[in-house]
C-alpha cells in the first residue's frame, strides 16, 4: 500500500456505498484511503437484486468488482483493517486502526453501515439474509405467493404486511406477543385476510437457513417458507457518535441532501443514514457523496 501524509479523503467501509463515493473521487484525481473490516451488512444474502446490470449477483462478486475497478485509479488506496477511533475536524482528521496506525485526511466520509440485533429465538440468525429478509424489493419476488410471515406489531405490522400482502396473500403476521395493532387496522387486515398470530415464535424449523415452519409456545407448528422482519439496530461503528455525529430519531446518521453529517468535513453514505437498505441505493448515495466531497475541497481552496 502507498502510504501518504495525508489524504484528500478517507473513507471508512469498503462496500458498496464506499467503494462507489472512491471511484467518484479518483476520477475527481482526489488522494483516497478506503479502511474496511471486511464485514458488510449484507454478508449472509446470497443473491443482490433490484441492481440494473447486476440483478441476482452474489454481493460479493459485485464488491469484488466494484473494488477492483477502484483501485485501477491510481490515486486511490485500499487498507484492510478495522478502525478504532477518529479524531480531529475539517481538513486534521486522525483515523486510528488497530494495527496502531494514524492516518491523516482533509475529510472523512462514513459508509460504515448498520448493525442488526438478532432475537435469540433458535433457527433466526441461521436464516438471517437467506429466508428471513427485510425488504421485499430486494428479495420479495423470489417468495411471491408462498407462505410468508411478518415479524412486526403496533402500526409497523399493520404497514409493513399491508406491503407484503403485494407479493403474497399467504400472509400471517407474528406480533410475538400481545398485539398491539389498533381494533381499526386489525380490522382492515382481516377483510385482507390476512392472520393476527400473538402467541410467541419459540423456535424455526430450517434446512441450511431456509424455513420451513415456526413453532410457537403453545405447540403449534405454522408453515412458512419466508419471514420479513425489522429488527433493532445500533450503529456498526460507535466512532460516528463518539465523533459527535448527530443521529436521528431512529438511530440513523443524519445527513443532508449533499451527504453532509453535522459535522464540518465529515459526510456519510449507505445503510448507515437510511432505513431503504440495497445495495443500489448505497452505490447511489456514495457516487453523490463522491462529487459532493471534490466540490467542497475545490469551494475551500
Amino acid at each position: 500500500m502507498s502510504k501518504l501524509n495525508k489524504y484528500d479523503v478517507i473513507i471508512i467501509g469498503g462496500s458498496y456505498s464506499g467503494l462507489s463515493a472512491a471511484m467518484a473521487l479518483g476520477r475527481a484525481r482526489r488522494t483516497v484511503l478506503i479502511i474496511d473490516s471486511g464485514k458488510p451488512c449484507n454478508a449472509t444474502a446470497p443473491h443482490s437484486h433490484n441492481f440494473l446490470t447486476q440483478d441476482g449477483v452474489e454481493p460479493s462478486i459485485i464488491a469484488n468488482i466494484g473494488k477492483r475497478q477502484v483501485l485501477a485509479y491510481p490515486s486511490v488506496t485500499y487498507l484492510n483493517g478495522l478502525v478504532t477511533a477518529v479524531n480531529g475536524s475539517d481538513y486534521n482528521f486522525q483515523v486510528s486502526v488497530s494495527s496502531a496506525e494514524v492516518y491523516t485526511s482533509n475529510k472523512l466520509l462514513f459508509a460504515t453501515g448498520v448493525k442488526d440485533i438478532l432475537p435469540e429465538t433458535p433457527g433466526f440468525e441461521a436464516c438471517w439474509g437467506k429466508s428471513i429478509i427485510h425488504c421485499p424489493y430486494c428479495h420479495g419476488y423470489e417468495y411471491a405467493d408462498q407462505a410468508t410471515g411478518v415479524l412486526a406489531n403496533g402500526d409497523m405490522a399493520f404497514e409493513f404486511g399491508r406491503l407484503i400482502r403485494n407479493w403474497s396473500q399467504n400472509l400471517t403476521i407474528f406480533t410475538n406477543g400481545a398485539s398491539t395493532v389498533s381494533k381499526e387496522y386489525s380490522l382492515v387486515l382481516h377483510d385482507l385476510n390476512v392472520t393476527i398470530e400473538t402467541a410467541l415464535i419459540v423456535d424455526l424449523e430450517h434446512q441450511s437457513g431456509f424455513i420451513k415452519s415456526a413453532r410457537l409456545e403453545d405447540g403449534r407448528i405454522v408453515p412458512i417458507q419466508v419471514l420479513y422482519a425489522r429488527l433493532p439496530f445500533e450503529q456498526h461503528f460507535a466512532g460516528i457518535i463518539e465523533i459527535g455525529c448527530e443521529l436521528t430519531a431512529d438511530g440513523f446518521v443524519r445527513v443532508d441532501d449533499f451527504s453532509k453529517t453535522s459535522i464540518p468535513g465529515i459526510y456519510a453514505v449507505g445503510d448507515c443514514t437510511t432505513l431503504f437498505r440495497s445495495v443500489a441505493g448505497a452505490v447511489a448515495s456514495g457516487s453523490k457523496a463522491g462529487a459532493m466531497l471534490n466540490h467542497e475541497m475545490i469551494a475551500q481552496l
